[in-house]
Parts: C-alpha cells; structure tokens; sequence
C-alpha cells in the first residue's frame, strides 16, 4: 500500500519510543500511537494515545474515521522491511 500523505515520526523516550502519524495534507492532524505489545506481531493495529485535530472536524465524524483508520493502516505498514540505506559520508571522512 502507498501512503504518500502520511509520515511516521518516532522519537526514543526514557521507556519506550513514541511514534507520531501525522496526516500532511488538508486536514491536517497528528496521532500518537504505540505498538500493541499484546498483538502477534507486536504492533498490531496500534494503541491510540492521543489524537490532535482541527477545530474544523467538528461534526464531520465521517471524514475523521476513514482518514484515522488509514492512519493506522500506514503506522502498521510503516513497520514492514525498511529500504537499505546508503553508507553515510561526513565531512573530512
């Protein structure tokens, strides 16, 4: 699946890392999410911490389940195999 609208961020906490789904495109909104630890693969669908939309959603509940169940749908993708990175090269190496 493509998911060219949304981006994962994931910062490493003193326990456990958060990540951050965030949609980049009008309406914009963020979530936060953590893997399901309870789930066979350990990620799951994802366990919704918290959800940060505009005031705009407001009544617009449609909208808001299809773009937050896509949202999930690209955390649990996001964990597939990542791409080979190329070796990095600092100045004066």
């Amino acid at each position: 699946m493509h998911f060219p609208q949304f981006l994962r961020i994931e910062r490493d906490g003193p326990r456990l890392a958060r990540h951050t789904v965030v949609h980049m495109r009008d309406p914009g909104f963020w979530m936060e999410l953590a893997p399901d630890a309870a789930a066979p693969d350990r990620v799951g669908q994802g366990v919704l911490k918290r959800i940060c939309v505009p005031n705009s959603w407001a009544g617009d509940y449609e909208k808001y389940f299809r773009l937050v169940g896509a949202a999930q749908q690209f955390f649990v993708a996001s964990f597939g195999a990542s791409e080979p990175h190329p070796a990095l090269r600092r100045a004066g190496d």
